[in-house]
């Protein structure tokens, strides 16, 4: 009998056609082998974290089913292949690591596992620090734990502002 996991991973673009690179990326998900899409929370539009000189973002987060044969390391590397095919080009400028994206692609949480590997850490260590992932996290998850503490509780501690579906941090 095969196991599987509860993955979740976060998508994320603020290019000009960015609610169609999210539904790409979906797509792109649910055609990884040994992999299901299970779920997406709504898409959120979000203030820019860390790089505040550029456009809004389109969030959302998806929740994915995987075959045991998945690892965290492996799903990173599935993912970042996914950006690359969407067009996705990381800047060399260290200023621009949060700059603008076409996509982005992150595993927040791979079932109860974790990882310090510092290719794929998990959970992913910004994820308690950011309301544009926990907002969406706690629509598919609401009792879901990160570092045996509530995401409910871990976005209680932030400031941050929602209105509708937009979040500003």
């Amino acid at each position: 009998m095969n196991e599987y996991f509860q993955v979740f991973v976060s998508l994320g673009s603020n290019s000009a056609d960015a609610a169609n690179m999210l539904d790409l990326a979906r797509q792109a998900l649910a055609s990884l082998p040994q992999m299901r899409l299970a779920a997406v929370s709504p898409i959120y539009s979000t203030a820019p974290q860390d790089y505040a000189d550029q456009p809004w973002f389109l969030n959302q987060v998806a929740e994915l089913v995987v075959d045991a044969r998945w690892r965290p390391c492996s799903l990173v590397d599935a993912l970042l292949e996914v950006e690359v095919k969407l067009g996705r080009v990381r800047s060399t400028d260290p200023a621009l690591r949060f700059g603008p994206r076409t996509i982005d692609i992150d595993l927040l949480l791979f079932g109860e596992e974790s990882s310090t590997d510092e290719h794929c850490l998990v959970p992913h260590p910004r994820l308690t620090q950011r309301a544009f992932a926990l907002v969406p996290l706690l629509d598919l998850a609401p009792d879901i734990m990160i570092n045996g503490i509530s995401a409910a509780t871990w976005l209680s501690r932030l400031r941050y502002a929602k209105d509708g579906q937009r979040i500003s941090q």
